[in-house]
């Protein structure tokens, strides 16, 4: 009764609309009234949740992605992906994609990105001849790219949870990430040419080249922070503020998007967001408790293997489950509640732990383009002013890439593992 009263109440908050981290603290608060549990726990578990050294990288990394953002950074990564393939049919959504890929290494979420690069895409890609629900599902869809090439703050509260090294986890993401760019860049080709979209004039070599310079500084960050925590010279939390502290001296004195003054606006926006993030990590750690006292994971792992103790069933089991979870709820909520317990399933199986970390993480970021809660795809659509069924209908090409995609990470370790094990071992 009183798991049945936690999830009931979980659903209803999230039928009705209320946000992620309320709905979390209201089914818990239900379930220790029911259970007549002092409400003290709350605090005590949302204190110990929250009281993580990695997740220090969140605010640092969330400033830093706003910092060059208000530099004027988008502008110059889309300007530079429209030099290198705006020539070819399709053009402009190439740069789409290309102008996510850098972007992923600053923003490291994907909601920050479809309302960055959307902001300059959309728009644009609307006047020269596309159309409007195309451009907003494309963007969506070339955002959650983000989380996958490092920085990443998925992989942050991975680490978080259950200890695995952050730097594996930022280059374990790279050949995923790059692969789902170049899967979303072959279908937006496809689609390009069967609907006759229009190609943009070849602008020249010195054109590349001056762009390219404009957008080094953003590439620069992303080696920045991986080179530096896998060469031992800062942990993921000081990365952060190495990048946050790159992003100011690049905003203000080589793009010199914004001036001192603006500065209170843009860390006060930080701090909102990265807030936001902490009580969510808080809250969710609350209802990690109880599932944990209820023995739902073990319940989750006795029922999967019950079934099969097959590697790669177990692993197609794991993946339906994440990409229907992904399909309602936030990614950082259920990685919150339902990795620790999947890892350990996958791990009687044989499964990395490293690699596993993938396979969720892509998971979920497909569900952040997947109806009825693509969180991004709302975004996007608000941006392109796109019904959500036009936009959800023109995402399915893009989602069916990422999903194969998937499907070779999950069944081919080395595409995830083969750079941690080159550094690291």
């Amino acid at each position: 009764m009183l798991v049945a009263a936690l999830f009931g109440t979980f659903v209803i908050c999230l039928a009705l609309g209320v946000p992620v981290a309320i709905t979390l603290g209201i089914s818990s608060a239900v379930y220790l009234y029911l259970a007549d549990i002092d409400l003290t726990v709350v605090s005590q578990f949302m204190y110990s949740g929250m009281d993580s050294f990695v997740l220090l990288c969140i605010p640092g990394f969330v400033l830093a992605g706003n910092l060059m953002n208000n530099g004027g950074i988008t502008d110059q990564i889309v300007r530079f992906g429209n030099a290198l393939v705006g020539h070819i049919r399709g053009g402009l959504g190439l740069a789409n994609v290309t102008g996510s890929m850098i972007f992923a290494g600053i923003s490291g979420t994907a909601v920050s990105e479809t309302a960055s690069i959307g902001a300059v895409m959309i728009p644009a890609m609307k006047k020269s001849g596309y159309g409007a629900g195309f451009a907003s599902a494309l963007t969506a869809a070339a955002s959650t790219v983000g989380p996958i090439i490092p920085p990443s703050v998925p992989m942050i509260i991975v680490g978080t949870l259950t200890g695995l090294s952050v730097g594996r986890m930022f280059l374990a993401g790279a050949i995923p990430g790059l692969m789902m760019g170049l899967g979303m860049m072959l279908t937006v080709y496809i689609i390009a040419r069967l609907r006759n979209y229009p190609k943009g004039k070849w602008v020249g070599f010195r054109e590349v080249l001056v762009s390219g310079k404009a957008a080094f500084w953003a590439v620069l960050m992303t080696l920045i922070i991986i080179f530096g925590i896998v060469g031992g010279v800062f942990t993921p939390t000081e990365a952060s503020i190495v990048a946050s502290l790159y992003a100011f001296a690049i905003g203000l004195f080589i793009y010199k998007g914004f001036t001192l003054s603006q500065l209170p606006r843009i860390m006060l926006e930080s701090a909102i967001g990265s807030g936001a993030l902490i009580l969510l990590v808080g809250l969710a750690n609350v209802f990690g408790w109880i599932l944990t006292s209820e023995q739902i994971p073990q319940m989750i792992a006795s029922a999967m293997l019950s079934v099969t103790e097959n590697k790669f069933l177990i692993l197609l089991m794991i993946n339906i489950l994440l990409l229907f979870v992904g399909t309602f709820m936030e990614t950082i909520a259920a990685l919150i509640i339902l990795f620790p317990p999947l890892l350990a399933v996958a791990q009687q199986v044989g499964v990395d732990p490293v690699q596993f970390a993938m396979i969720a993480i892509i998971n979920l970021m497909i569900g952040l383009t997947t109806p009825p809660v693509g969180i991004c795809l709302f975004v996007a659509g608000n941006i392109g002013k796109v019904p959500l069924r036009i936009i959800s209908r023109e995402v399915l090409p893009f989602i069916l890439s990422n999903l194969i995609v998937l499907m070779l990470v999950t069944f081919v370790p080395a595409l995830s593992l083969w750079l941690p094990s080159l550094f690291f071992d």
